[in-house]
C-alpha cells in the first residue's frame, strides 16, 4: 500500500487521466478502502485541487477547472540544475525533509529520460558533514517561517516578532542564507537602522506589522549581512589585540571573520566571533600571529586549557 503522499500523487494522476472515476474503481486501483479514497479527496481539496463529486448511483470523482497540472518543461541541463539544488538543500537544517519531498514529487512529473538522468545525479551525490567548522549544531529553521517572511517581503508587509526575547517590529527586505544560517535583512522604521536578523532567533507574532513603502538601502544586502554578522551576529564575540599592523591582519582574514582597527604602527584590534569559544580559538590559531585576548573571559579560560594540552603533547615522555 502506498504512503499517503505517494498515494495522493497517484490519485491526482488517475483523476487527470480520465473524465471521472467511481470511488470503487479508485479504491481498487490504489488498494485502499473507499473510506480512504473519500479522506484523500478531502485532503486534495484542502490542498487547493478542485475535486468535484457527482452524487447518485453513477457517482464519480473528477477534477474541475484548473485541476490539470501543466507539463514540466525542463531541458536536460535545467533538470540537473534543479536536482543538484534540491539535493544540496537536503543538507540544510530546517528544509532537508521538505527538499526530499520535492525531489520525490519532481520525479513524478518528469519524462522518463529526464527521470533517469535525475535519478543518476541524485544517486551519485552525497552531502558531506555540514558541521565541519563548528561544535554547535546547525539551527533548525521552520519552512513555514521562511514562507511567512518571504510573503511579507513580497507584499511589503511589516513583521512583528520577539528577537532573542526582545520585541521588534521591522520592515523585511531580503532572506539570505550564509554559513548554514538564515538571515532576514530588515529596516527598523523608527531608527532607520538596517539589521541582519537570524531567522532561528525570530519568533513571529500574529498579526504582523503595518504595510510599508520600500526604501532604497543604497548598498548590497548580501555584503551587508556578511559584514554585520562578523560584528554583531555571532553567539560569541571576541576582542583581540594583535601584535601586527592592521594591513597585515586584514590580509590574513576573510572580511566575514571580523573587523580590524589599527591602534599603533605595530598593533591592531580584531573584533571577531563564532558559534562557540572553541570555534573562535581555532580561527585565532589559524591567524598565525601573536595576540592578547581582551574579551570574553571564557575565551581566555579555554585558551589556557589548550595551552596546557598542547604543552603536554610536546613534552617528551619522562
Amino acid at each position: 500500500m502506498l504512503e499517503t503522499s505517494a498515494r495522493l500523487l497517484a490519485l491526482l494522476g488517475l483523476l487527470q487521466s480520465s473524465a471521472g472515476w467511481t470511488g470503487t474503481d479508485l479504491a481498487t486501483r490504489l488498494d485502499v478502502s473507499e473510506r480512504t479514497v473519500r479522506n484523500d479527496m478531502t485532503k486534495l481539496r484542502e490542498l487547493g485541487y478542485p475535486v468535484e463529486s457527482v452524487r447518485g448511483p453513477g457517482g464519480r470523482y473528477r477534477l474541475g477547472t484548473g485541476g490539470k497540472l501543466p507539463p514540466l518543461l525542463l531541458d536536460d541541463e535545467e533538470a540537473v540544475a534543479v536536482a543538484v539544488g534540491l539535493r544540496a538543500a537536503t543538507g540544510i537544517a530546517g528544509v532537508a525533509e521538505t527538499s526530499s519531498r520535492a525531489l520525490a514529487k519532481l520525479d513524478q512529473v518528469l519524462p522518463d529520460h529526464l527521470r533517469r538522468k535525475l535519478a543518476a545525479v541524485v544517486d551519485a551525490m552525497e552531502a558531506g558533514p555540514v558541521n565541519t567548522d563548528s561544535n554547535v549544531p546547525d539551527p533548525d529553521v521552520d519552512a513555514g517561517t521562511l514562507q511567512t517572511l518571504a510573503t511579507a517581503i513580497r507584499d511589503h508587509q511589516g513583521v512583528r516578532a520577539d528577537y532573542r526575547d526582545e520585541p521588534v517590529e521591522v520592515e523585511p527586505y531580503r532572506l539570505i542564507s550564509w554559513q548554514r544560517r538564515w538571515y532576514l535583512v530588515a529596516r527598523n522604521p523608527l531608527t532607520d537602522a538596517w539589521l541582519p536578523l537570524r531567522v532561528d532567533w525570530l519568533r513571529l507574532k500574529v498579526p504582523g506589522g503595518r504595510p510599508f513603502r520600500p526604501a532604497d538601502p543604497g548598498f548590497d544586502l548580501t555584503e551587508f549581512v556578511v559584514r554585520e554578522v562578523a560584528r554583531t551576529g555571532w553567539a560569541v564575540h571576541a576582542r583581540l589585540v594583535i601584535a601586527a599592523p592592521a594591513d597585515e591582519v586584514i590580509s590574513r582574514i576573510n572580511p566575514a571573520v571580523g573587523t580590524v582597527e589599527p591602534i599603533a604602527a605595530d598593533r591592531s584590534v580584531l573584533v571577531t566571533g563564532g558559534d562557540s569559544v572553541e570555534v573562535v580559538a581555532v580561527w585565532i590559531g589559524m591567524l598565525g600571529l601573536d595576540f592578547t585576548v581582551e574579551s570574553p573571559p571564557e575565551l581566555r579560560d579555554h585558551l589556557d586549557i589548550l595551552a596546557k594540552r598542547y604543552a603536554a603533547a610536546i613534552t617528551p615522555p619522562g
